[in-house]
């Protein structure tokens, strides 16, 4: 492959020309600071990242020696022995001393709002501006298009629309909204009209029903908003939980003509966050992929991203959402984002790229370049560049995967320490979410946190993965229990209960998201709405769903259960 030399570094051309062409210019930096703070980077943690990998091989080889001579003398696993040896080994490490985490300049999506949290590939932009995009989803599409609802009695979905089925979304969307934004002594399926009242009224919003008599809100601080067109109501914001919803009005509209209130949709403020993701998502593995895929991270920093595709016989152009634009109570211009903050999932330590190499051949680690390429495209939103904003606290959002204990989390807080320094960008800037889906890590997990305490924003759990990481840990312990078995295994409820114990003992609540995993069959939407709420429930205030649809969904979740109420009485 052609490559560029800078810096001592040989780098392939097409990763050179992008960064010179198009990650730096605005920036004010050039491609020789650039380039020389990756050498310096590379030169100074890169022995370090070695150190740590070699690390991981000789603990698993310890783990290794002593089962099998366990399992040689005919002696099984002591629970109590095994923690001995971990310690002994440097696997466990004391986690005595107290502390709280103290990130600053936290968007409240991260910090503030419970919902649902999309993870996507950022390799493809029509999926990563879908998912961007997905901060606000149809609840009536959402509930129409899945099994949420059966299809009983004539409510089929079919081809084309189905008013039996529409009917019956209709009706159990107005049921949501009698649970969650409930009228004072009616029904919203009574209602027939909205208007609002004197400004100097109790409550702006008023419900005409269909007994001619007028109504508002239970509770008058759920209105929060509206929109108007030719002097009627045309947008009517609710909002419950911190979670916004809106009722659309349109009485010319299809679905709305056949609503005695005129409403066409509700609309559900959903994927709160996104996280684009760089590593197992995406299949990166070369240069130019590389750099497709810090192109689409890039657009997306800039608000520039586009994606065209063919659909109904014509092309679709997808752009970024903008804001959405409201009038406040009293009048006053309230604005809410269009798009779910993002973040970027890096890859781990244990990747490396030869994407770029040193003069004498050796490959860097791939996280070096993603840190480098995701922090200073990233600077583009803090200097507010492009089109959109999206972090309003001015920090830049990394997930980092595959972390190995404390001290890899402490190495990934020095690289991204070294890349805030070598680009003026103040300490802590750039936040990092701490996977737990490493068994070092779960076990210390109070430690991992503190290696990052200042810059941890996230920490969340993974079946998979964990599951994973339990089974080539324990490889040489005997066979492993079915998939169906491993989910009823008591360690497993255990690494949930532990994270989140962790989570809120150091200072997770109303600071940082607390996060669980995916949900890995986007077609199985009933059964999600039956076990995801589940996570809630224990106090997550995040979890990870599979596409815009089931972000919609899920978010009905954070509206049944209030996140941080449960974290509140767990803390008691």
């Amino acid at each position: 492959m052609p490559t560029t030399n800078a810096s001592d570094l040989r780098i392939d051309t097409s990763l050179y020309d992008f960064v010179s062409d198009e990650l730096l210019p605005g920036t004010g930096f050039t491609p020789g600071r650039f380039w020389q703070a990756l050498h310096d980077v590379v030169f100074d943690l890169a022995p370090q990242n070695r150190v740590l990998l070699q690390r991981r091989d000789e603990l698993q080889r310890r783990i290794d020696e002593w089962v099998l001579s366990l399992r040689s003398q005919g002696r099984s696993v002591d629970p109590a022995a095994q923690r001995r040896f971990l310690t002994e080994i440097g696997y466990l490490t004391p986690d005595d001393a107290d502390f709280e985490i103290g990130p600053s300049q936290v968007d409240d999506e991260i910090a503030k709002i419970a919902g649902p949290q999309l993870v996507v590939p950022v390799q493809i932009p029509r999926y990563s501006l879908n998912a961007a995009n997905a901060r606000w989803g149809s609840l009536y599409d959402a509930l129409y298009g899945t099994d949420v609802l059966p299809e009983n009695d004539g409510a089929t979905k079919g081809v084309g629309y189905n008013p039996v089925r529409g009917d019956r979304v209709i009706g159990h969307a107005k049921n949501l909204l009698d649970t969650f934004v409930p009228l004072e002594d009616a029904r919203y399926s009574e209602a027939v009209g909205f208007f609002l009242s004197d400004a100097n009224g109790a409550s702006p919003l008023r419900v005409r029903l269909e007994s001619g008599q007028v109504t508002g809100l239970k509770d008058d601080a759920h209105f929060v908003g509206h929109g108007e067109r030719d002097g009627s109501l045309s947008q009517v914001l609710l909002k419950h939980n911190d979670l916004h919803l809106e009722l659309q009005i349109d009485p010319r509209h299809p679905v709305g003509k056949t609503d005695p209130a005129g409403i066409k949709d509700i609309l559900l403020e959903s994927a709160i966050t996104t996280i684009q993701d760089f590593e197992d998502s995406v299949a990166a593995v070369d240069a130019e992929d590389k750099v497709d895929v810090y192109r689409n991270w890039l657009g997306l920093m800039k608000g520039e991203l586009e994606a065209s595709f063919a659909k109904s016989g014509g092309e679709v152009v997808r752009r970024l959402n903008p804001d959405r634009h409201f009038l406040g109570v009293g009048g006053n211009p309230l604005t809410l984002p269009g798009r779910s903050l993002m973040l970027a999932r890096n890859v781990g330590l244990h990747m490396y790229t030869d994407a770029v190499s040193t003069s004498n051949g050796d490959e860097i680690p791939e996280g070096f370049l993603d840190a480098m390429v995701t922090i200073v495209a990233g600077s583009h939103d803090l200097s507010r560049n492009g089109r959109f904003v999206n972090s309003r606290e001015n920090s830049i959002y990394i997930v980092k995967p595959k972390l190995h204990g404390p001290e890899e989390v402490a190495a990934t807080n020095e690289l991204f320490r070294r890349v805030e320094e070598a680009f003026g960008l103040d300490q802590n800037t750039v936040k990092i979410g701490i996977m737990d889906e490493e068994r070092r890590t779960t076990v210390n997990l109070k430690p991992c946190i503190g290696a990052a305490k200042d810059r941890v924003i996230f920490i969340n759990t993974g079946f998979l993965d964990r599951t994973g990481d339990e089974i080539h840990t324990a490889m040489e312990a005997g066979a492993v229990v079915p998939k169906a078995e491993i989910k009823q295994a008591p360690w497993l409820s255990a690494y949930e209960d532990w994270n989140l114990d962790i989570g809120l003992e150091t200072g997770f609540s109303r600071r940082a998201q607390i996060g669980k995993g995916m949900w890995a069959m986007p077609d199985e939407m009933s059964a999600m709405m039956e076990e995801k709420i589940g996570h809630p429930r224990a106090g997550a205030n995040t979890a990870w769903v599979p596409s815009p649809t089931a972000a919609t969904l899920h978010a009905i979740h954070y509206h049944q259960e209030y996140v941080f109420d449960r974290q509140d009485a767990l803390r008691s």
